[in-house]
């Protein structure tokens, strides 16, 4: 239907159930995020369906800016961060204490990995508007389960949704994601309610569930061919889809801000050999500056700041 088949955000629309949704596909921008820390397997995995879980969180709003989605708690996996700007640019990072991370095993729940926390979804449009943010608790076995409590509590949208992420053959790693939600034409945005009488999202929500890990990682299987599968007999109607790409806005300029905005004594204890190192925790690239450059430009930007001692 469309030439682009990786790396995007598909919307698409089912009139008859009266419901909207997006596939998302992540090939060469989730393999970047994670090869570029190169994470344990289980951190790989989970950053890789938060990025996918961003991604189409992200399809589903209209803004320009940056849209953040963000676990934090105090288990072995104790941070995720994954951001979507305006353009389809992404890019994650995650945080994890590796001996407790190590006594874990393979498909552990997401309690087991991530303990107790919150998950969060902040969108930033610039200094002119006012930031949004909801937050809820990481209630749930899997990520999934925790986003549809985001849904529930934050948007009060009747929502389902499928994450995955895995390495493919040849050891590049995919993620994917299905995210279907009920239109307000078709019952309402109004509080969820657990057990629904509404044939045509009860329907939505069996075709959606019979959607496979595999289906949603599987690159020789198109967006629109994994709708068709799913939605034929309702009449699905696939969109343009949004291209997705890793993108960092780190730059040499921004580190140095970062450097002169800090206290003097802290610029200070900073150096080593004379140089001082500032590591985007996003993409791993790092900055050097000399001490004297810092200093420098420290003094251009603050003519009556403490000067170097």
């Amino acid at each position: 239907m469309f030439e682009r088949t990786d790396d995007l955000i598909q919307p698409f629309r089912v009139d008859s159930l009266g419901v909207v949704g997006r596939v998302v596909r992540l090939g060469d921008t989730v393999d970047t995020v994670l090869r570029q820390h190169d994470y344990p397997a289980p951190v790989s995995h989970m950053l890789g369906e938060t990025l996918a879980l961003t991604a189409s969180v992200a399809g589903a709003l209209k803004f320009d800016g940056v849209l953040t989605v963000q676990t934090k708690s105090d288990g072995p996996l104790r941070l995720m961060v994954a951001d979507y700007a305006t353009g389809g640019w992404m890019r994650g990072y995650a945080a994890f204490d590796a001996e407790r991370l190590a006594e874990t095993r393979p498909g552990d729940s997401l309690t087991r990995l991530l303990g107790m926390g919150y998950l969060a979804v902040t969108v930033d449009q610039g200094s002119d508007t006012e930031r949004y943010q909801g937050i809820v608790e990481l209630v749930g076995t899997t990520l999934a389960e925790c986003a549809l409590g985001y849904f529930r509590r934050s948007e009060q949208l009747h929502t389902v949704v499928k994450l995955a992420a895995g390495l493919a053959p040849g050891g590049r790693w995919r993620a994917g994601a299905l995210m279907l939600q009920r239109e307000a034409k078709a019952g309402g945005t109004g509080p969820v309610r657990d057990e629904d009488d509404d044939e045509p999202w009860r329907r939505a929500l069996s075709l959606t569930g019979s959607a496979t890990t595999a289906e949603l990682l599987d690159e020789r299987l198109t967006p629109d061919r994994l709708l068709y599968r799913l939605y034929h007999e309702d009449g699905v109607r696939a969109f343009q889809p949004l291209p997705l790409a890793f993108g960092c806005c780190c730059s040499r300029e921004r580190a140095e801000a970062v450097l002169i905005a800090l206290p003097a004594e802290e610029i200070g204890g900073l150096g080593i050999a004379g140089e001082i190192q500032v590591t985007c925790q996003f993409c791993n690239r790092t900055e050097v500056f000399t001490e004297d450059e810092v200093w420098a430009a420290r003094a251009e930007e603050h003519p009556r700041a403490v000067s170097r001692s």
